[in-house]
């Protein structure tokens, strides 16, 4: 089970820890965070005590403007719940009440130390926890990025994936893992590949050896993650196989239960694979736009056949 603790947000974020020092290694299991809004009115059904709650200027503002009696039940009985930690976004000052809290009930006080809007903090909160904590497998196989779409590479060892792959950079796409890939369910429908961070910017060939393709070919020549779409699985050539796709359905691979696109594509002497996984990302680009060839095609076809 992966570990997120409140230290891990004090790091990322260059957090001020205003108490609990010593509280920390705190873990946080929930991926989002809350701002308690009707919490402070006093409406607890709904109220998700395992997240990192967030008070903002519209909160803290709205406990200046209480009495210092009905001030602290508010505050009391939201700290009683026990939350991993409270953030407050920079600028907000006159804070001893709920400091004094915190103290007594061992949890971490934060606050941002540059000024920002709470919406943006809790967006690249929320985005950093989700990607933290989503569940992932390490598959054998290339990731690239191609016209801004990840492509999972898979295939037996040797049939040429790290290959193609170098072939795919020289054509201006993006390598993001090679040999180990990671991947993260971000939700249901979302897969997200990414290096491991020991093969980070790495690409092996083989007779060539170990490449570093940044050092090689630029900046532009690897990107960190991407959002998988494509499953694309390189297998030998099969002379008597039928190897035209249009009256086959969609075929999928299934990723911690989220459906991904599959296409194999068979190798032999002289085939431009590049361009054939090329052609398969514009393709699939169409598709989301609601256009299909063999849609057209075979509407032609019908059209023909009425005359």
């Amino acid at each position: 089970m992966k570990i997120l603790t409140v230290e891990n947000l004090v790091r990322k974020f260059s957090l001020k820890v205003l108490t609990g020092e010593n509280q920390l290694q705190q873990t946080i299991k929930q991926s989002r965070c809350h701002r308690p809004g009707l919490e402070f009115v006093g409406h607890f059904d709904f109220f998700p005590t395992e997240r990192v709650q967030i008070l903002g200027r519209k909160e803290i503002t709205y406990l200046h403007k209480l009495s210092i009696e009905e001030r602290q039940m508010r505050i009391g009985n939201i700290v009683k719940y026990h939350p991993p930690c409270f953030i407050v976004t920079a600028g907000q000052e006159g804070l001893p009440y709920l400091t004094q809290y915190c103290v007594e009930e061992g949890i971490p006080l934060l606050c941002t130390n540059e000024p920002q809007m709470t919406s943006e903090f809790i967006t690249k909160l929320d985005e950093y926890m989700v990607k933290t904590l989503a569940p992932e497998i390490a598959v054998h196989g290339v990731c690239i990025n191609v016209y801004g779409m990840g492509i999972l590479l898979r295939g037996k060892s040797g049939v040429g994936k790290s290959e193609t792959a170098h072939t795919m950079i020289g054509r201006g796409h993006r390598l993001v893992a090679d040999d180990i890939v990671v991947l993260k369910k971000l939700s249901p429908r979302t897969i997200l590949g990414t290096h491991d961070g020991k093969t980070k910017e790495f690409l092996a060939l083989r007779s060539v050896g170990l490449l570093n393709v940044v050092r090689l070919y630029g900046r532009k020549a690897f990107q960190d993650e991407t959002r998988i779409a494509l499953d694309i699985e390189l297998t030998k050539w099969q002379k008597n196989s039928l190897n035209n796709e249009l009256d086959h359905e969609p075929r999928y691979t299934e990723y911690m239960d989220v459906r991904i696109p599959h296409i194999e594509i068979q190798l032999q002497p002289g085939r431009d694979v590049a361009g054939l996984i090329e052609a398969a990302a514009n393709n699939w680009l169409l598709k989301q736009q609601g256009y299909s060839a063999a849609e057209e095609f075979t509407r032609r076809l019908e059209s023909d056949s009425s005359w």
